[in-house]
């Protein structure tokens, strides 16, 4: 006889990006088994990405200094069914000794170092983090979207009737992230075209979004403190949202904003394209150092940082009105 599976445990600590892109599985899950108690595990500082989700009956947080006693509370709580979406040494610490069944990612580490190091790429299909997710926790997904649900008392700000456009560009590493000048060059075409520019990003990117809003006349710099609801809420009222390979990228799409992403060292075949929305992939398919980094790198290996130069902003323009719309 089967097991029943009535207590379902969700494990993806972090990051922001790969949060989201596990919601269609927790969707799944519902829809799977819609009368089981479904957890779920993520860092302290990605609580929203789960928070307001009707999916999760409760939301664990996780911090290294209470590792142990969440351990213990997970434990007690008698799960039949652990979906481990993280796979690293904190995520089995979690629930070791748990005493079910655990399904766990694959993380495919050989074939991103086979492609990374020596450009040898055995990726036969090119599958999303979101389907792969998907597999490893056996459910079939619905066909829809990520899921980030905004706190009902969060409203927009209201910045105009333009048609907006949002600009992400802030990545955590280098060889991630589109040149300021560029998108500076892009923002000016964009206000001169008649188009409303607004710049997202996080607590990290204060900086960035400060000085390419103060160097384009017209623009809305909305950079928060990681306040991930407003920041979706504003994306909302964009027309398009253009970004680096970044957490906001998958925070548009989560929003069911068109998104245009320009890649650098990043590829389709690492999974982390976005998902659910109309989008367009901007990258230089010429070169053979690409990828250099599965994550990305703080500098340019071989110097000449082509994978994001050769990717101007005339071709972006070029490539936006064959992607959505004629501007």
């Amino acid at each position: 006889m089967d097991q029943v599976i009535d207590r379902i445990l969700v494990i993806r600590l972090s990051s922001l990006g790969d949060i989201l892109l596990a919601t269609p599985v927790i969707r799944a899950l519902r829809m799977k088994y819609p009368g089981a108690l479904i957890d779920a595990v993520v860092k302290n500082p990605y609580a929203d990405t789960l928070r307001c989700n009707p999916h999760i009956n409760k939301l664990f947080l996780f911090d290294k200094k209470s590792a142990s006693g969440l351990h213990s509370e997970l434990i007690g709580r008698d799960y039949s069914l652990i979906i481990d979406l993280q796979n690293n040494r904190r995520s089995r610490a979690l629930v070791k000794n748990a005493g079910c069944e655990i399904r766990r990612f694959r993380k495919l580490t050989f074939k991103k170092l086979m492609l990374v190091r020596f450009k040898l790429n055995l990726f036969v299909q090119i599958k999303t983090i979101t389907e792969r997710y998907a597999a490893s926790a056996g459910v079939e997904l619905d066909g829809g979207g990520l899921d980030l649900f905004i706190d009902e008392n969060v409203e927009a700000v209201n910045f105009g009737d333009k048609n907006y456009i949002g600009l992400c560009p802030g990545s955590r590493h280098f060889t991630k992230r589109w040149p300021a000048g560029y998108f500076i060059e892009l923002g000016r075409n964009l206000i001169e075209r008649g188009f409303g520019v607004v710049l997202f990003g996080g607590r990290d990117d204060r900086e960035i979004c400060g000085s390419i809003s103060s160097l384009i006349t017209g623009s809305v710099n909305l950079q928060s403190d990681d306040r991930l609801y407003q920041t979706a809420a504003d994306m909302k009222k964009c027309r398009l949202v253009i970004t680096n390979d970044s957490g906001l990228m998958h925070v548009a799409a989560a929003s069911g904003v068109p998104v245009m992403t320009i890649f650098g060292s990043s590829v389709r075949e690492f999974g982390f394209q976005p998902y659910g929305v109309k989008n367009f992939i901007l990258e230089n398919k010429s070169l053979s150092c690409r990828p250099c980094s599965h994550i990305g790198k703080p500098e340019c290996p071989k110097k000449h940082f082509k994978c994001m130069k050769d990717l101007t902003p005339q071709s972006v323009l070029d490539n936006l009105e064959k992607f959505t719309f004629t501007l």
